[in-house]
């Protein structure tokens, strides 16, 4: 029996897929993107992450840290040195505030289908399911076609959402048993892509293009980044490249926010795109009468 390794389930999701849906998200991404949103997922196994206004200084878990990586410094508090720290979790554990949280759980392919279905019957009612999210899911693809294969077994209604940085045969495989896709497109310029997202594109486009041809419905989904891929030329070439593919449902623009800013510094890490600011909602409906113009369905997220 193998195990995966989860960072967070989220009940009652509305928005990745029909119904309600349960929210799996793995741990581990083979991309890293300037603007990520869940920084706690880029990584493949447990994290500490410290939310220092719950702390409330008892020094609980600077006494219990066998690696003596937290210390109280007068002017700062509670600190964690990331750079002794082994994620053990023992902090979290004696930590009666919740300022310290390990993100990351081995858990099996039963455990998870378990907190599913206790929700079983709202799916019924709603023709919902699970949704596989990330990070990247594909990273932990052995877990992932053993969980996908046991949700059919069991009649859930499965999707995942990808990035399509993996093998072709992989990805093939894990279709089999996915009743729908949602699959990212960062940039379409290859080399601007490796600078804002560390990899190349070629491979997820070719990706797409052979998962277009599978039968399988796939819904396209594009963060919006202001300044970083917000341009005309590259929203046109994605929405093109989106209209020459078969089963595509839709293509989902996702405008950029901020909501992740405070994950990174849980984390002891800098956000970089701190100072940048969302789009005003009202001035994106140009793309919504692009995509007819194109004849391609676009939608725009939350």
């Amino acid at each position: 029996m193998s195990r995966g390794v989860v960072s967070e389930i989220e009940r009652f999701a509305v928005e990745d897929g029909p119904g309600i849906r349960t929210l799996v998200f793995m741990k581990g991404c083979p991309l890293s993107c300037v603007w990520c949103s869940n920084p706690e997922s880029q990584k493949l196994g447990p994290e500490i992450a410290y939310f220092k206004d719950k702390c409330i200084g008892c020094g609980r878990c600077v006494e219990i840290c066998p690696q003596k990586a937290i210390s109280y410094l007068k002017d700062e508090g509670l600190v964690i040195d990331r750079s002794k720290c082994d994620n053990c979790g023992l902090c979290a554990e004696v930590c009666v505030a919740g300022s310290k949280v390990l993100v990351g759980k081995s858990m099996t392919a039963e455990e998870i289908i378990a907190e599913v279905k206790k929700d079983s019957a709202f799916y019924q009612r709603s023709v919902g399911g699970i949704t596989v999210s990330g990070g990247e899911p594909a990273l932990q693809k052995e877990f992932l076609l053993e969980l996908l294969a046991k949700c059919h077994a069991q009649g859930l209604n499965t999707a995942i959402e990808t990035c399509g940085y993996t093998d072709w045969m992989s990805l093939k495989n894990i279709a089999r048993d996915t009743d729908l896709i949602f699959y990212d497109l960062k940039h379409m310029d290859p080399l601007v892509h490796k600078r804002l997202t560390g990899v190349t594109n070629e491979l997820i486009l070719r990706n797409l293009r052979n998962l277009s041809r599978l039968n399988k419905p796939i819904i396209a989904r594009m963060p919006l980044i202001p300044g970083y891929n917000d341009s005309f030329n590259n929203i046109e070439s994605t929405v093109d490249f989106v209209k020459s593919l078969d089963n595509i449902q839709r293509l989902e623009i996702l405008p950029y926010h901020r909501l992740g800013q405070a994950k990174y510094k849980s984390l002891g890490r800098e956000y970089e795109l701190k100072d940048l600011l969302p789009h005003d909602r009202k001035n994106l409906t140009w793309l919504v009468d692009l995509g007819a113009k194109k004849g391609v369905q676009i939608q725009l997220g939350a």
